[in-house]
Parts: structure tokens; C-alpha cells; sequence
């Protein structure tokens, strides 16, 4: 078993939970920056109003904004062929509504780019992770106005043009999918989409306390379809040479039992989760199943309009791009055991073992769910963009940080990727989530680590941001300078 001779190993950050520099050099507010950090116990609290003496993971982050030579340098050493970051909206167009995008914000990701590119680093961008400029969400309720559409192709096609020469990967939105679920946190940062109601709020709430309308979600989602096949379309129009692909937060299911009402509601959930949104944007098409959804929840789908029919069949993208961290069970029985995970939870499975944040390690599921999605797309190249594991970290007295459990983690995972290509899987990359410790999306937490490199910053907001190589890096580096075989 062996990875593919040009496998393109690497990392996978975001702009909002890296860079901070959160108002420098023209920025304006994004979604993130509006959102406070919670833990595993205590939900994240969003307000329409910047708090003060309140602490926002993202204003700061671990201040990639200017420290991006070094990282970049220390991914470097560990032999990295890609990394995957994002653009943040709200630096190349603060409102979303400028006629004329900011220059010092362009000039950040040139810089970007060249770093990577003196070091062979293929840049991998994504387009919209999270970072709608929040005065979109205000005015327009993000992707429930038809007209983000065009705001948000303006910008693809801004940093297309710049770009062209820079950038061959680019991923158009993160986690789209987020869009199907009813939970207001995947919402608002999925889609900038929050309930009218809601955005009239003058205090600070939790997003537990935020409400769902599933028709305006999934009017929302259905523009943000059609605004991906546009920037598929506007992006090989500028450069046929681009690769443009989707983002999946793939959640593998199981059926908690061999309960024919378990394997039937698996089966719906495993579809509308994982499947739809794929299946629209490599297909071209709403599948039969989805639009019988949609009409047994009462969603009126005359936002389908005959046009975007035809965006969404010629705008398919070239790769399949997807996170999988975990796997959930899905059960009809109510008093079934509930445990959590990236995005939504699920019923335990009593065959895994959980992280301290609840998430199910499954090693298999990765080797699993790589041989359904090759069997399901047989003809599209399949990278994983994110996968990794968030864990306490410990400084040595002496500096050093002992994290087998990441290593564990992460061995397993690529075996598990090694026998899928094995039996036939085109699995074409891999980017572990994140190289660096970051701000975590779910909980805004720096205690939750993830990185290769620690970055001394906390919870609390002290810290001097400076790195340090955990024993996970040199296994990396080890891992890449082998092509895998040296795990």
C-alpha cells in the first residue's frame, strides 16, 4: 500500500481563526468577529454590537496577520506541498457593497502566496470559510438575498483575476452543507443567515437562544448552490487551468441498530447531511429524494428559478474536497445515549472511543466513507481538507510537548487513507487540521488545540503568541519526507 507519487500533503487553516488583525489595513467586521468564545459546557454568545472589555478569539487569534513568514517558514520544514487557507471576505471588500475592492487587503494574500510559493508550497484557497462581511448579514440576511449572489461572485471573481498566477486549488465555500441543519451557529457562519426577529436583538444572546426558519435557510442555501456554480463557471473563464472544488463537512452515520427504523432514518439523514449538497454541485442537479424532502417539510421551492437550473449544470466542480473527523449513530429510540461532535451530535456508538470534547474516534469511517464517495463520484479526484484532533497540550518544564494521542489519532486516520487508495479510492491530498493551533470554530476555545506547532495564547487572552514544535511535528515531517510509508 502507497500513497500516489505526487500525494499533496499539507495543513489547512482559516483566515478568522488564524490571522486577527481583526479592523487592520481596511478590514471590516466579519461574522466572526461578532461571536464571543465559549467551552464545551457554554454556548457562544453573538451580538450586533463590538462589547467592550469582552474577548473575541478572532481579533487577535495567533496573529497569523504578522507572523504568517515564520509559520509559513516552520510548514515549510516539515515539508508541506499545499496549505489551504482562506480569503476573509471583509479584507478585499469590508461592507461586501464596495465598488472597489481594498487594495491593502490584496496585497496581504500576495504576500500570502509568494511566501508559500519560495518555500514550493501550492497555495489551496477557499473562498468564503466563515468570513461573510457582517454588514452583508445585517442588510440582507446573507444568502437569503438573491442579491449576495452577486456580491459574492464579485469578490470570487476579484481574487480570481488577482490571483490567476498564484492560486491553482480554490474551494468555494466551506462546509456548505452546514446550510442543511437547523442549528443557528452552522447558519449564520455557513450562510450569514440569521431570522429578522433575531438581528433586531440589542443583546447579547446565545446561540441557543437564536431561532430557525427552514424556509429561509434553505432559500439561503440554495443561493449560496447557485453562487458556487457562478464562481466555478467565472473562475475557468479567467483561468481553465484552475481547479475548483467543493467543501464537504462530512459526518459519516451509522444506524445505531439493525432496527429497520433505524436504517430508514439513517438513510434520510446520511443523504440530506452528507449527499445533497454534493450531489448538486458534481451532478448539477437537485436529486429526486431532496426535492421530495422539501415538499414533505412544507419548503416552497420557487426560489428554484429555471435559470439557476442551468448555472447549477454547467458550474459542477472539478474536485470533491471534504473534513471528517468523527462518525455519529443515528437511532429512533428517544432515551438512546446522545453524545456531540463537529457541527451536530449523534447517539453513541458503544464500539468508539470519544475525545474530551465528545467527538467519536473512527479511523475506519474515514476508510469507509472515502470508498462511498468514490462509489458514488467515480470519475472526480477526493482530497480530505480538514481532519485532526483537538486535545489539551501540555508545556514541558524543559519546553517540549509530548502529544502521541494526536499522533495516535492521526496514524490511524492515514492508514485508513492508505488501504482506501489501496482498493481503489482517487484520493489525490490531504490537509490536517490546523497546523498550528488555532481559534476552534465550535466553542472558540484556545485550550482546544489541534497543531503540530503550539502557539502560546489562552482563553483568558494572555499569552505572546510565541510557537513551539510539539513532538507531532517531527512525526510529521517524517510522515511527508516518506510519501507516508514512515508512519
Amino acid at each position: 500500500m502507497k500513497f500516489p507519487k505526487n500525494f499533496l500533503w499539507g495543513g489547512a487553516l482559516a483566515a478568522n481563526q488564524c490571522e486577527g488583525a481583526y479592523l487592520e489595513d481596511g478590514k471590516g467586521l466579519s461574522v466572526p468577529d461578532m461571536i464571543l468564545g465559549g467551552d464545551i459546557n457554554t454556548p457562544r454568545t453573538i451580538c450586533k454590537y463590538i462589547q467592550k472589555n469582552k474577548f473575541y478569539p478572532s481579533h487577535e487569534a495567533v496573529d497569523f496577520y504578522h507572523r504568517y513568514k515564520e509559520d509559513i517558514g516552520l510548514f515549510a520544514q516539515m515539508g508541506f506541498k499545499v496549505l489551504r487557507i482562506s480569503i476573509n471576505w471583509a479584507r478585499i471588500y469590508p461592507t461586501g457593497e464596495e465598488a472597489v475592492a481594498n487594495e491593502a487587503g490584496l496585497k496581504f494574500y500576495d504576500k500570502i502566496f509568494n511566501e508559500c510559493h519560495k518555500y514550493g508550497i501550492e497555495p489551496m484557497v477557499t473562498l468564503s470559510h466563515y468570513e461573510m462581511p457582517w454588514h452583508l448579514v445585517e442588510k440582507y440576511q446573507g444568502f437569503y438575498s438573491r442579491i449576495v449572489i452577486d456580491y459574492y461572485l464579485k469578490y470570487a471573481k476579484t481574487c480570481f483575476k488577482r490571483y490567476r498566477n498564484k492560486v491553482k486549488y480554490w474551494l468555494t465555500f466551506n462546509e456548505i452543507n452546514a446550510g442543511t441543519m437547523a442549528d443557528p451557529l452552522a447558519s449564520i457562519m455557513g450562510l450569514g443567515y440569521m431570522t429578522r426577529k433575531d438581528l433586531q436583538r440589542n443583546e447579547p444572546c446565545t446561540f441557543d437562544e437564536l431561532s430557525d426558519n427552514p424556509q429561509e435557510r434553505y432559500t439561503a442555501l440554495h443561493h449560496e448552490l447557485v453562487a458556487s456554480a457562478l464562481a466555478v463557471i467565472e473562475g475557468h473563464k479567467i483561468n481553465p487551468e484552475f481547479m475548483i472544488g467543493n467543501m464537504i463537512s462530512h459526518i459519516t452515520w451509522y444506524p445505531r441498530t439493525c432496527n429497520p427504523k433505524d436504517i430508514l432514518a439513517w438513510q434520510q439523514k446520511d443523504a440530506i447531511f452528507n449527499d445533497f449538497c454534493a450531489d448538486v454541485q458534481i451532478r448539477g442537479e437537485y436529486p429526486e429524494y431532496m426535492l421530495a424532502y422539501l415538499k414533505n417539510h412544507q419548503i416552497d421551492t420557487s426560489y428554484i428559478l429555471v435559470n439557476d437550473k442551468k448555472i447549477l449544470k454547467e458550474g459542477v466542480i472539478d474536485f470533491y474536497t471534504m473534513s471528517y473527523y468523527i462518525s455519529n449513530c443515528v437511532s429512533t429510540d428517544p432515551n438512546v445515549e446522545k453524545i456531540g461532535g463537529n457541527l451536530v451530535g449523534g447517539a453513541k456508538n458503544p464500539y468508539l472511543q470519544a475525545s474530551k470534547w465528545g467527538w467519536q474516534i473512527d479511523p475506519d469511517g474515514l476508510k469507509y466513507t472515502l470508498k462511498a464517495i468514490s462509489s458514488r463520484y467515480p470519475k472526480i479526484p477526493i482530497m480530505i481538507v480538514e481532519n485532526g484532533f483537538g486535545a489539551v497540550d501540555k508545556v514541558e518544564k524543559d519546553g517540549s510537548i509530548h502529544d502521541d494521542y494526536r499522533i495516535d489519532y492521526l496514524r490511524k486516520h492515514l492508514i485508513a487513507m492508505k488501504e482506501a487508495i489501496n482498493e481503489g479510492v482517487n484520493l489525490i491530498g490531504y490537509t490536517s487540521w490546523g497546523p498550528i493551533d488555532i481559534v476552534s470554530a465550535g466553542t472558540g476555545q484556545f485550550y482546544k488545540r489541534y497543531g503540530f506547532i503550539y502557539v502560546d495564547k489562552h482563553d483568558d487572552g494572555t499569552g505572546d503568541f510565541s510557537r513551539i514544535k510539539k513532538d507531532s511535528f517531527y512525526w510529521y515531517q517524517k510522515v511527508i519526507k516518506s510519501n507516508g510509508e514512515d508512519l
